[in-house]
């Protein structure tokens, strides 16, 4: 190869990398943040999808005082439906079904206090997560964690939380305790974005999913929709990027106002990674319609 050429193929690399970006068959839904009445059983699961229930949420509080516990996790989603039985039983009956816990979200407690990212170290908070964690996923069988922090205590920069989460997946993973990760960012313009984008420069190779929370936007347009999603799959190159839409409130794409159409466009161009709701809890209501047509949408060739 001449000398130019190789300079030019170098500059392509650099500066226009490219993109793994691709058509899946993934499921994803949050459940048990609101509700102790709903169950994995009654979601429909098409068998021509990837179904992922992600229990929401393991935080490091305590769950008397809601406390920061530097890394110690504890359950926080509602167990009545949601324990050790209910999980091995779904699997049981659906082999492609999996399973996983999110870390964080964005509140915990009955006064709804804000859940921070408050490690005294990163050192401390890895060791403790990895230990708390390891103990959760193999009681309740899970397969992988979403990781969904959103508020971010003062004394806490942007170098620690992407050591402790960038080291905490590696180790699940190296542990052979999670087979997947994923991560909940969301465009605030500032703070949650940056930590991600952080995370994601350093460690994206160990992370699986990008959940990206597109209902986080005021009400979109389809043109705005993937206009978002564009600049998303840039944001997480290489990463495999969900379209979303929440059950309650006026905010993202809706299911009603073109959240399908849009997502039939993305497949149509290869660039739909999956999709995900949030959330189980607030679907009940409507007899679960659009994880339906979420699901043979997906399983459509």
């Amino acid at each position: 190869m001449k000398a130019w050429n190789i300079l030019l193929f170098t500059i392509c690399i650099l500066f226009f990398p490219s993109s793994n970006a691709a058509n899946s068959k993934l499921f994803r839904e949050y459940i048990g943040a609101e509700s102790d009445s709903v169950k994995l059983s009654d979601l429909p699961i098409n068998s021509e999808v990837e179904f992922h229930f992600i229990l929401a949420f393991v935080i490091d509080y305590t769950t008397d005082s809601f406390s920061p516990t530097d890394g110690v996790f504890n359950v926080f989603w509602e167990t009545n439906n949601l324990g050790p039985d209910d999980i091995a039983s779904i699997k049981d009956k659906h082999s492609n079904v999996k399973v996983a816990i999110s870390l964080g979200g964005d509140t915990v407690g009955d006064a709804n206090g804000y859940a921070y990212f408050k490690p005294k170290s990163i050192n401390s908070w890895v060791q403790n997560a990895v230990s708390s964690l390891t103990t959760i996923i193999k009681k309740y069988n899970i397969d992988g964690i979403d990781i969904d922090y959103e508020h971010y205590d003062s004394g806490s920069n942007l170098h620690t939380y992407v050591e402790c989460i960038g080291q905490l997946i590696t180790t699940l993973k190296h542990n052979k305790v999670i087979s997947f990760a994923s991560i909940a960012p969301f465009d605030d313009g500032g703070e949650v974005q940056s930590h991600y984008l952080a995370l994601w420069r350093k460690y994206g190779h160990v992370i699986d999913y990008v959940n990206f929370q597109f209902y986080a936007y005021d009400k979109l347009s389809v043109p705005q929709f993937l206009q978002y999603y564009n600049q998303q799959l840039h944001n997480y190159q290489g990463g495999q990027l969900l379209a979303s839409f929440i059950i309650k409130g006026n905010i993202g794409l809706k299911p009603d106002d073109g959240f399908f159409e849009a997502c039939k466009e993305l497949k149509g161009q290869g660039k739909l990674g999956g999709i995900y709701v949030w959330c189980a809890d607030e679907s009940k209501a409507n007899g679960f319609k659009y994880e339906k047509t979420s699901q043979a949408l997906l399983a459509s060739s």
